[in-house]
């Protein structure tokens, strides 16, 4: 019974933190079967490969050291970081390489950022909660539930969505420099944040204000990066709202299909209508190209017709001109 607890609070919250980024990416989706993929490599190649590699460090440490708290200490504060960034970090990379059509905001960094991170905390969520168990029984595991779901549940997807953030500026940005610096930058601010919680955590010299003050902080990252969501959410339908006026114009869309698409409230609806009407998938879909159709425009305009913008565009057009045949407004 308490290894199907131990599981449940391990991955179920992770799932449902999973979806509210999902939703939170209100104009263009990104592909389940991407952000699947992300989530599996952070449960299973960069917890299972971080376990591996800190434990072996932290050996080290011991070995040279003699002291466990030594060890402790810089496996923590070093090499976690650095480590467990690394390998979440590697599968934003890769989609950032390879998906480079589907990796077209910072709000895209971020979502694919955190799903990896959540895969990643479902794992280590998953340890501590049993570790948990066999030192408190069940109040030691609800304890544990307490503290790596509710406490501090955002914190991996807050470090490593600097990550995202920074290959999304650079993803962006024509400037040489920016698309050189940026991931580094970001990179380092993944590590940064989470070396800062874990040496917090790992320096009781404050008494319960140690807890305090790395809970605070690590919800000051959870508000931060919620206000950039929001930002990133709002050009998002800037750019949808730029770039669709000239699909009306040429008779592409409806005025009343180019409110809808402006709006995600509006678009919300219209897909709940489209489930009585029978024509959920062509709704879905047409809202779908209309974001994808608008960033391509506003990749058109910042970076020029790279990875062949422009036939994108044209493609897209054509596929919005069928959809909107069908899809509700």
């Amino acid at each position: 019974m308490a290894i199907l607890a131990t599981l449940f609070f391990g991955f179920v919250p992770m799932f449902f933190f999973a979806s509210i980024l999902y939703w939170m990416d209100r104009y263009e989706k990104e592909p389940l079967a991407l952000l699947v993929g992300v989530f599996a490599w952070g449960l299973i190649i960069a917890a299972g490969s971080a376990y591996v590699i800190n434990t072996i460090f932290g050996i080290t440490i011991y070995a040279i050291t003699g002291s466990e708290i030594t060890s402790d200490f810089a496996t923590g504060s070093i090499s976690a970081p650095f480590v467990e960034e690394g390998l979440k970090g590697l599968a934003v990379l890769l989609v950032f390489l390879f998906f480079r059509t589907e990796f077209d905001s910072i709000l895209d960094g971020i979502v694919y950022a955190g799903v990896v991170a959540l895969g990643f905390a479902a794992t280590e969520n998953t340890i501590y909660i049993w570790r948990g168990y066999n030192a408190g029984g069940w109040q030691g595991l609800f304890q544990l539930v307490f503290i790596r779901v509710i406490l501090v549940g955002w914190q991996h997807p807050v470090y490593t969505a600097f990550t995202g953030i920074g290959l999304a500026f650079a993803r962006m940005n024509r400037s040489i420099l920016v698309k050189f610096f940026a991931p580094i930058i970001g990179f380092s601010l993944a590590m940064l944040t989470h070396s800062l919680h874990n040496t917090l955590a790992g320096l009781p010299l404050l008494g319960d204000m140690t807890c305090f003050l790395t809970t605070f902080l690590d919800w000051v990252g959870v508000i931060f990066m919620l206000a950039l969501i929001t930002w990133a959410g709002w050009v998002e339908k800037r750019n949808i709202a730029r770039h669709l006026l000239e699909e009306v114009q040429l008779g592409v869309i409806s005025l009343a299909q180019y409110r809808t698409a402006c709006s995600a409230w509006s678009q919300s609806y219209a897909r709940l209508v489209s489930l009585f009407n029978g024509n959920y998938q062509s709704t879905s879909h047409f809202y779908q190209v209309c974001g994808e159709l608008s960033h391509k425009k506003e990749q058109i305009r910042k970076l020029g017709d790279e990875n062949g913008n422009t036939t994108l565009v044209l493609r897209y057009r054509s596929e919005l001109a069928q959809l909107a045949l069908t899809a509700n407004s």
